[in-house]
């Protein structure tokens, strides 16, 4: 009883209230922080860029949809894919937020399962989509969500956290979570650990981007910021290396992201039981990609462009 008083016991419930006939969870509200936070942040890069608010509109339902499709076809179809390929009424709930029940009725579940890789890559193919229809340049765009996607990454994982979902391995270190809806251990608040991490990373990428401004870069360049072939009326100043629209805080927040989660897995808990006795985890795999374009990227973004 002694050693339980040095950890954290941790059962908070899922559910902070209802609002008519709407549940109102914590991990929902959690990505809907994340979202907000990271709208505002992407309008104020917008406007401190000089890019015009009819090109920011569209934006938010491209990323929105792109995020919430790709992670959760990248849970189902990475983690459980015996289970939602199986059949076609699994099929239908990989799609839409509903479970069917053992007396054949359905139940509205949410999308219980939701896969950051998965989301990563949705993210990209919409804002591809994105750029083909307003014309910004793919960079730029790819650049300005990187500064602002730590802040919703952390919001997930602290919804996470509120669920006592994704936990870590147990351990008897003094900062221990005893998640009682999962067992009596003493474990690693590994959601925890990336929430702090990624909180972190948004000041690393204002800092760059802070610093970029004072060195000259691609903002005091508007046309630079379109496809095609307009230039400048006079004539143009070389780009810094970390200048947005060099791809420069896509490849950083990749590396950056990827990478504290390639290792932070070494503290989790296996998701699925067949990860057990591989080498690398789904998780770590899927981060080896990521990380090699971020690399890329950022050592592209290092030689002199014009």
């Amino acid at each position: 009883m002694e050693t339980l008083l040095n950890y954290i016991v941790w059962n908070p419930s899922e559910v902070i209230g209802h609002l008519g006939p709407i549940t109102l969870r914590w991990y929902g509200m959690c990505w809907l922080v994340g979202i907000a936070g990271a709208f505002f942040l992407m309008r104020w890069l917008y406007k401190d860029q000089k890019i015009k608010d009819e090109l920011f509109d569209p934006l938010f339902i491209y990323s929105f949809l792109g995020i919430l499709i790709g992670a959760r076809l990248g849970h189902c179809l990475f983690y459980e894919p015996d289970y939602f390929l199986s059949s076609g009424t699994h099929f239908v709930e990989m799609f839409l937020p509903i479970h069917q029940m053992a007396d054949g009725s359905w139940k509205f579940t949410g999308y219980a399962g939701l896969a950051s890789h998965g989301g990563t890559l949705g993210l990209m193919i919409a804002l591809w989509l994105y750029c083909r229809k307003t014309k910004l340049s793919l960079w730029t765009v790819l650049d300005n969500i990187a500064i602002a996607t730590p802040l919703t990454a952390c919001c997930i994982r602290l919804g996470n956290l509120m669920n006592s979902e994704i936990i870590g391995k147990p351990t008897d270190v003094p900062w221990a979570f005893i998640f009682e809806q999962v067992d009596g251990q003493p474990r690693h608040p590994g959601q925890l650990y990336e929430a702090i991490a990624y909180f972190c990373f948004i000041f690393v990428m204002l800092w760059f981007y802070q610093r970029s401004k004072k060195k000259g870069s691609a903002q005091d360049q508007p046309t630079t910021q379109f496809k095609g072939k307009q230039q400048p009326k006079t004539a143009a100043k070389p780009l810094h290396s970390t200048s947005v629209g060099t791809g420069f805080y896509f490849g950083l927040v990749l590396t950056l992201i990827f990478t504290f989660r390639f290792f932070i897995e070494y503290t989790k808990d296996v998701q699925e039981a067949w990860e057990a006795d591989m080498l690398f985890n789904m998780g770590q795999l899927l981060s080896i990609p990521f990380i090699i374009i971020g690399v890329y990227c950022m050592l592209k973004a290092t030689r002199k462009r014009q």
